[in-house]
C-alpha cells in the first residue's frame, strides 16, 4: 500500500511537458487579457455571448490553424491553407446557385469541399514526403494554384442564393442558461453557428489523435528526430504524407465553415488567414522547429488574435494597422517567450 501511496505522489510530482506548459500560458494570457477588457471596456465582453462570437467568427481559422498545428508538430509547414479554403468557398458558392435543389445538394457541396482539400492534401503530401521537396516551396505552389484557380472561377463576387443552404446559415444552437435579461426583460440566449461546433469538435478530435492515437505519437517523433523515427521503425515518408492530407481535408472543411458564416465568394476570400493561423498555432505553444504542439493551445491563440482585434476596433484605435502591428507584437513576444522558457527548462534538465 506504501509503495501504491509513493508511486501515486511520484506522478503528481512530474513536471509539466514542454506543450503542457506553453498551452498553459497560452490560457493564462488570455484569461488575463479577457478579464482586463471585461473591466476596462465592459458592454460586451460582459456577456457570454461575446466569446461564443469570437468563436462564430473564428471558426475558419481554428480549423486552419489545428491543421497547421498537425504539420508544424510533425516539423512541416502548410501555406496553402488560405488558398484552399478561397477556390472551395468559391467552387461551392458557384455550385449551390447552379443546382437549386433539397438536402442533396447540400450533401454534394459539402463532399465537393472536402474533395477540394483531400485533392490538395494528397497533391502535396506526395510531394512532401516521397519526392523530398521542401514543404514551404510545395505548399507556396498550392497557395498560387488555389488562388488563381478561385480567380478563374469568377473575378466577380458571387453570392449565395440556395435557399436550403441559407437556412443552414442562419441556424443557431441556442443556449438559454447562457444568456441574459434585456432591458425590456426578455430573455436573450446565447447562440453559436453550426460551423462553431463543427470547428470546437474538430479541435477535440484531433487533440484526441494527437494524445492517444499512435498516429499521433508518430508526427509528434517525426518532428522531434527524423532519424529517431526511423530507428523507432516509424514509417517516417506515410506519417508525413497523411499528415499533410488531413491538413488538406481540414482546408477543405474549413473553406465549408466559411462559407456557412457568410455565404458568398470573392477572389480576396480568405487572404493571409495562412499567416493568421501559423500565428495562432505558435502563439499556442506550437514550435515551428517541430515535435512539441497542443491544439488546445491552438484554439486559445486564436481566441487571443480575435480578443486583441475586438478590443482594438472598441478602442479609439481601431484602424487596421494597430491590429496587424499588436497581432505582430504579440506574436514576437510569445516567440521570444518560448525561447527563453525552454532554454531556461533545458538548462534545468541538464543540471539536474
Amino acid at each position: 500500500m506504501t509503495g501504491a501511496n509513493n508511486a501515486s505522489r511520484t506522478r503528481r510530482r512530474e513536471p509539466l511537458t514542454d506543450a503542457q506548459l506553453l498551452t498553459t500560458i497560452s490560457i493564462c494570457i488570455f484569461v488575463v487579457m479577457y478579464a482586463a477588457a471585461m473591466v476596462f471596456l465592459g458592454g460586451g465582453f460582459l456577456k457570454v455571448q461575446q466569446i461564443f462570437d469570437l468563436l462564430n467568427d473564428n471558426a475558419a481559422l481554428i480549423i486552419i490553424s489545428c491543421s497547421l498545428t498537425i504539420v508544424m508538430i510533425g516539423g512541416g509547414i502548410n501555406i496553402s491553407v488560405g488558398g484552399v479554403i478561397g477556390f472551395t468557398v468559391m467552387s461551392c458558392a458557384l455550385f449551390l446557385n447552379a443546382h437549386e435543389g433539397g438536402p442533396m445538394t447540400i450533401v454534394l457541396t459539402v463532399l465537393l469541399a472536402l474533395g477540394i482539400g483531400l485533392a490538395f492534401g494528397v497533391l502535396e503530401g506526395f510531394l512532401v514526403s516521397y519526392l523530398e521537396i521542401q514543404p514551404f516551396i510545395v505548399t507556396l505552389a498550392g497557395m498560387f494554384l488555389s488562388r488563381g484557380l478561385t480567380t478563374m472561377l469568377s473575378v466577380n463576387p458571387v453570392k449565395v442564393t440556395h435557399e436550403g443552404f441559407l437556412a443552414l446559415v442562419k441556424a443557431k444552437i441556442k443556449i438559454p442558461w447562457l444568456g441574459y435579461i434585456a432591458q425590456n426583460g426578455n430573455l436573450i440566449p446565447a447562440k453559436l453557428e453550426i460551423g462553431a461546433v463543427v470547428a470546437l469538435c474538430v479541435v477535440l478530435l484531433v487533440y484526441l489523435m494527437l494524445r492517444h492515437l499512435r498516429f499521433g505519437r508518430n508526427i509528434y517523433a517525426l518532428g522531434g528526430n527524423r532519424q529517431s523515427a526511423l530507428m523507432l521503425g516509424i514509417n517516417v515518408k506515410s506519417t508525413c504524407f497523411w499528415s499533410y492530407v488531413l491538413s488538406g481535408l481540414l482546408s477543405g472543411l474549413a473553406g465549408l465553415v466559411f462559407i456557412m458564416h457568410k455565404p458568398a465568394g470573392n477572389a480576396s476570400v480568405a487572404m493571409r488567414s495562412e499567416m493568421d493561423a501559423i500565428a495562432a498555432s505558435i502563439i499556442g505553444g506550437t514550435l515551428l522547429t517541430g515535435g512539441v504542439g497542443n491544439v488546445v493551445g491552438t484554439l486559445f491563440g486564436v481566441m487571443i488574435l480575435a480578443t486583441i482585434q475586438k478590443i482594438i476596433a472598441l478602442s479609439p484605435l481601431n484602424a487596421s494597422w494597430w491590429q496587424e502591428m499588436a497581432s505582430g507584437a504579440m506574436l514576437g513576444f510569445f516567440i521570444i517567450l518560448q525561447s527563453v522558457v525552454l532554454s531556461n527548462r533545458s538548462k534545468h534538465k541538464k543540471a539536474n
